[in-house]
């Protein structure tokens, strides 16, 4: 197609509205909630500017952008609008558009008022697709959107060509993680680095993460695992015209996941405090004397008539408010709505305590005295306090140490029992692998017993690089022993890729001249002088079968790993052993 064809095309487009509108879920893995939906422009499904790329190159090529995203905006709200979906709606503008010289503040708003949809309800979302120069005049740009009442997004975080300075001076309420992070991150460690980072800075600017481009459950897991609360991808619902508007069916997969290496995943019922509740349209008043009768309550949930949370009431909030002259007379009648806190945590009970940990400590905002929301399948079954959160992760890490390995730091042989007694119980498949240095007492011996230890700490940085973290285990035997506990499906894979990193990561450790010789001589356990090769993994896989699991106990099912990796030893060089129980 000509360029002055798609010029014409554009014109049509724009001349007619001729555009189509879809929008893609996005939800808080922490409440099983949708939060909104992002708003995605496709052109006319029989012309060549159908793809959005093209559309949008297209008009900026043409001067025309600001004009194109004014149209995608009007679309995407009015049909926001007659679907009366509930959440925020996120609306992608460029930057550039924003900087054009045609541009003119305040249409938005104007089309949001005659919509009858609220600002604070809409996400302004930058996607960033070219340099931005102009960083003064962007600024006002937005500060003009934050004084209406908008919230800014900033998109595809780490693939723009400034988006770490974007978020520095923007300071947006929400940064999307560019789906390349996403991608594969439940078996790359560079990128679960990336994405903790991103989580570091969040916190410190106080914005929300959102994770996008999720499409394989061992994804989502791994979020989730690292505390990453906000989702959105083809797992949890792919762009549609009429998107899905429950959370509670979307995440089959998430709530199917369970650690082996979480003693404590079960669920929140430890932590939770069976208080009672108010209704939003309860008066200050009666809230008051609830707190000056019940010295011990904290906290009120408000919730709707569905029984589902909207709000929090701390004592300390409360009292602060009411301390302006007049204030108590001036609310005593009002309802709660008007000074409960609506930047509230709610967590369904099956999440897990450390999911719960990571994200009270993400929110920059909470403060020990306050309490969070606890539900089930959406609806208010109690409160949680931070303190005792804080209790049992302090319990927890203390169980941790005592029986973790004081090199590796990994768990030792007591939680590697308990791993595979929870395994046994659960009738899981899974490949237990049993992992051992070949010629690593003769490479102690003669390299010394710091640089031996050098090797221990890079395999077990290997393992963990290997595993996914929100289903598989890694533990430490002792001395040169490893055990690997897959729950993925791809854990030959897995493997494969641990002996390749194994083997290029060990290069450091020997002299040049081993290294070329491909062999080292040492005293072998008889003290004569032998000549090793040089280090390598042998592994002894037991794949179990759901079947084998009634028949075997935890002391049995490691001894069979142990004989899987005997046969592996006898085989020289980098080794595989697998031994199959159903």
């Amino acid at each position: 197609m000509t360029v002055t064809e798609q010029l014409s095309a554009l014109g049509q487009i724009l001349a007619h509205g001729d555009l189509h509108c879809l929008f893609q879920p996005i939800l808080s893995l922490s409440e099983r909630r949708l939060v909104g939906y992002e708003a995605l422009t496709r052109g006319p499904s029989n012309s060549p500017l159908h793809s959005p790329l093209t559309l949008f190159s297209t008009a900026r090529h043409a001067g025309r952008l600001s004009e194109l995203d004014v149209l995608c905006r009007r679309k995407a709200c009015q049909r926001f609008r007659d679907l009366k979906l509930d959440g925020k709606l996120f609306l992608n503008v460029s930057p550039e558009s924003l900087l054009e010289a045609t541009h003119q503040p305040g249409r938005t708003l104007q089309m949001l008022q005659a919509l009858g949809i609220s600002p604070s309800d809409v996400v302004i979302e930058l996607t960033e697709q070219a340099p931005i120069e102009d960083f003064g005049l962007l600024d006002t740009a937005l500060h003009h959107y934050r004084a209406m009442g908008f919230c800014i997004a900033l998109d595809d975080l780490g693939a723009g060509y400034s988006s770490l300075r974007l978020w520095s001076e923007l300071r947006p309420d929400y940064v999307k993680i560019d789906r390349h992070f996403i991608d594969g991150i439940h078996q790359d460690g560079v990128k679960r680095e990336f994405v903790g980072s991103i989580l570091k800075m969040a916190h410190a600017s106080r914005a929300q993460v959102i994770a996008e481009g999720i499409e394989l459950p061992e994804e989502l897991a791994v979020l989730s695992e690292m505390g990453v609360d906000l989702v959105q991808g083809y797992l949890i619902g792919r762009p549609q015209e009429n998107p899905p508007r429950e959370a509670r069916h979307m995440l089959p997969e998430l709530d199917r996941i369970d650690s082996l290496s979480n003693e404590e995943q079960a669920d929140l019922r430890p932590l939770l405090l069976e208080q009672p509740a108010v209704a939003s349209d309860t008066p200050i008043s009666a809230i008051l004397e609830a707190f000056h009768s019940q010295a011990n309550l904290n906290s009120l949930a408000v919730l709707d008539e569905h029984q589902r949370p909207v709000g929090i009431v701390h004592r300390h909030a409360l009292s602060d408010a009411l301390l302006k002259p007049f204030a108590t007379d001036l609310f005593s009648r009002k309802p709660i709505s008007r000074l409960m806190s609506e930047n509230f945590l709610a967590v369904e009970r099956s999440q897990s305590l450390q999911q719960v940990s990571r994200l009270l400590t993400s929110r920059a905002r909470q403060r020990i005295e306050e309490d969070f929301i606890i539900t089930q399948g959406g609806r208010y079954l109690g409160l949680g306090r931070v303190i005792d959160v804080l209790k049992l992760i302090t319990e927890l890490k203390i169980r941790q140490a005592r029986y973790a390995n004081p090199l590796t730091l990994l768990p030792g042989n007591v939680p590697i029992q308990q791993c595979l007694g929870r395994l046994l119980q659960q009738n899981r498949e899974a490949a237990i692998c049993y992992v051992d240095i070949d010629s690593f007492k003769p490479f102690n011996d003669l390299y010394g017993y710091a640089r031996g230890d050098e090797v221990l700490l890079c395999l077990a940085q290997c393992l963990n690089d290997r595993v996914d973290p929100g289903s598989d285990f890694v533990g430490h035997i002792g001395g040169d022993d490893f055990m690997l506990v897959f729950a993925s499906e791809d854990w030959r894979a897995r493997i494969n890729h641990l002996l390749e990193d194994f083997q290029g990561q060990c290069r450091r450790f020997y002299s040049q001249e081993h290294l070329q010789a491909g062999c080292f001589v040492s005293h072998n356990r008889q003290g004569e002088r032998q000549e090793f090769p040089l280090l390598s993994l042998s592994v002894g896989v037991v794949h179990l079968k759901p079947s084998a699991c009634s028949k075997l106990d935890a002391a049995q099912l490691a001894s069979a790993a142990s004989e899987a990796k005997r046969h592996a030893k006898q085989m020289p060089g980098y080794s595989l052993h697998i031994l199959t129980l159903d």
